[in-house]
């Protein structure tokens, strides 16, 4: 993953899900472990039916529905490639572009439902799901409050009473960051000012 951080923003390129590899196990809803592969044009498909659909696949922090940070209609492009989904977000959001100069940035990971699939027997029991269609939700930043791990699923109630099962991947992946000179000038001079008023207040004791 990669952070550039810029006076007014933060820009963040990186990979949400590899496709074709085995992920770590997972404990299903009823806590039986199984491994799982996103095939190859599985995102393409998601991505070009939400599109059809008028549906903008929202980017959120640690899946919390109240911390959009923006979708696929404003600052988020996502994209299919030979290696994966990958992710490309502009964030204007203080809190996030403050975690990003402390790197606490840790992953990305995203949610989505209804996923189509092929199961067959992998070792120790388990079973290995290869995921081949999936109506994609959101992505999400993860920061240190929630450690990514390639895990887990929610059912929700919607208004009608019927359930709606929510299920959620992450992958961790260290990432380098960028700060623009800018940034990095005001900084400096914030830094400055903050020992300048310092000094002022330890003059003004003395002369007390």
């Amino acid at each position: 993953m990669r952070i550039e951080l810029r006076q007014d923003k933060v820009l963040i390129d990186g990979y949400v899900n590899a496709v074709a590899r085995d992920s770590r196990p997972i404990h299903d809803i009823d806590g039986k472990k199984f491994i799982e592969q996103i095939t190859p044009g599985a995102f393409t498909r998601a991505l070009e039916r939400a599109k059809a659909n008028g549906q903008e696949i929202d980017l959120l922090l640690d899946h919390e529905e109240n911390r959009k940070l923006g979708d696929t209609g404003s600052n988020l492009k996502l994209v299919e490639d030979n290696i994966g989904l990958r992710a490309i977000c502009e964030v204007t959001d203080p809190e996030v572009m403050q975690k990003a100069r402390d790197g606490k940035l840790k992953g990305w990971s995203f949610g989505f439902m209804n996923a189509r699939a092929d199961e067959e027997d992998a070792a120790d029991g388990m079973t290995r799901r290869y995921v081949r269609d999936l109506d994609l939700k959101e992505v999400s930043l993860i920061d240190e409050k929630k450690t990514p791990c390639y895990a887990g699923t929610s059912v929700n109630t919607r208004a009608d009473d019927s359930e709606e099962k929510l299920e959620t991947r992450s992958l961790e992946i260290k990432g380098e960051t960028i700060i623009d000179k800018s940034e990095e000038d005001k900084r400096a001079v914030d830094e400055k000012l903050q020992q300048y008023k310092e000094r002022i207040n330890k003059l003004s004791k003395m002369e007390e």
